[in-house]
């Protein structure tokens, strides 16, 4: 079997490393249009149950990643100038540079060699040429491998309204920690948490309105991150923002109805996004690689019975945790609304914002939180 993948981000390298390990007969090409060592924004955030199918499916992976993982048990909201902390969220950091040189090691290790700086114009040439009997887009949102096939994938893309950039900061943060702020032109809020031990990822946010009345619109990228500084000075301990690419976006929410069309198959975020408040989107990568691998191996030589056999299996599993994403993309839509709230009820909001915690779960999983939640309500 000749399997072409495009896109060496972390679904791409994990998928080329379990289909080289596993006892297929397998051959394939990796391409990737980035130089080796390039990638857009800092760290990941891992929930604490997000890596636990690593641990219990790939040992030796999970093994190699673990001494690079961030860890920490709460969280923190600051509103108001009050920091509320959440106890029993437990979650883990990671920079996107080491989780891609940890799998590119494990890629090397069976034999994977990606072919980095190199675009894919024509999929199909470059599937025909290599003889490809399977073309896996594991390229990211704007994936090569669906474009000119949406309809047949039946691809549905929408942006949110809010804007944020993606930069790094200098600071050691002691949790995963959410500051929002009131300022004159409207709401931002940041998410910030460690990727390694010295630094963090910090993603500025703004709603609309803020956008466009900060001037951020017209704004160069400098210019931006100098306003991001200012307005986040007390949480940065007057240290400066470290920027990579971080300009202003829109999440796009992207979902396929079909995850194949004839030897096309999708993965990760050319497959379905989800909004990186959830810390979901790499996990979903990874699982979506595993499934893949697995079904390729458990009807091997029948590639369309492999292919249905990873859709039946996975979408509903996806289903849920882009359900919950979405839940919180469309409260963050809104944070400006919730600000009104006093600190403690806004916790309360931000943490059931998904709606997979109710209160009697919540108060197993943070009962410091609850009861303090409590102490407070009239």
């Amino acid at each position: 079997m000749r399997i072409l993948i495009v896109g060496a981000g972390p679904a791409g390298l994990y998928l080329a490393y379990l289909l080289k390990r596993s006892r297929l007969k397998v051959e394939l090409e990796l391409h990737e249009q980035n130089p080796k060592g390039a990638t857009f924004g800092f760290g990941l955030a891992f929930s604490a149950r997000a890596l636990e199918f690593l641990a219990r499916d790939d040992r030796d992976t999970y093994a190699a990643l673990e001494p690079a993982l961030e860890l920490w048990s709460d969280s923190v909201i600051v509103h108001r100038g009050r920091e509320v902390r959440i106890d029993g969220m437990t979650y883990s950091g990671i920079a996107r540079l080491k989780l891609l040189e940890i799998l590119q090691d494990r890629a090397r290790a069976v034999g994977v060699e990606p072919r980095y700086e190199h675009a894919v114009a024509d999929v199909d040439a470059l599937a025909d040429e290599f003889g490809a009997d399977l073309i896996v887009g594991t390229d990211g949102a704007n994936s090569a491998v669906r474009r000119g096939h949406e309809r047949a994938f039946g691809t549905t893309i929408s942006e949110l309204t809010n804007r944020f950039a993606w930069y790094g900061a200098p600071v050691r943060y002691e949790a995963l920690t959410h500051t929002f702020l009131e300022t004159e032109w409207g709401h931002f809020n940041a998410h910030h948490h460690r990727q390694n031990a010295t630094s963090s990822t910090f993603v500025v946010e703004v709603d609309q309105a803020t956008y466009f009345r900060a001037g951020f619109d017209k704004m160069p990228q400098e210019e931006a991150q100098r306003v991001c500084e200012r307005v986040f000075e007390r949480t940065l301990g007057g240290a400066k923002l470290i920027a990579n690419k971080s300009i202003w976006r829109r999440f796009p929410k992207i979902a396929n109805a079909r995850w194949s069309v004839g030897r096309r198959v999708l993965l990760g975020d050319a497959l379905h996004t989800a909004h990186f408040s959830i810390g979901s989107g790499t996990r979903l990568a990874l699982e979506d690689a595993i499934a893949l691998a697995r079904a390729l191996e458990t009807h091997e030589g029948d590639i369309p019975a492999a292919l249905a056999a990873f859709e039946a299996a996975r979408k509903p599993i996806v289903a849920k945790l882009v359900a919950a994403a979405n839940a919180s993309a469309e409260w963050y839509e809104h944070f400006g609304a919730h600000m009104r709230l006093s600190p403690m009820e806004f916790a309360m909001s931000y943490i059931t914002r998904s709606g997979r915690v109710d209160r009697e779960r919540l108060r197993k999983l943070a009962p410091g939180f609850v009861a303090a939640y409590e102490a407070a309500s009239p």
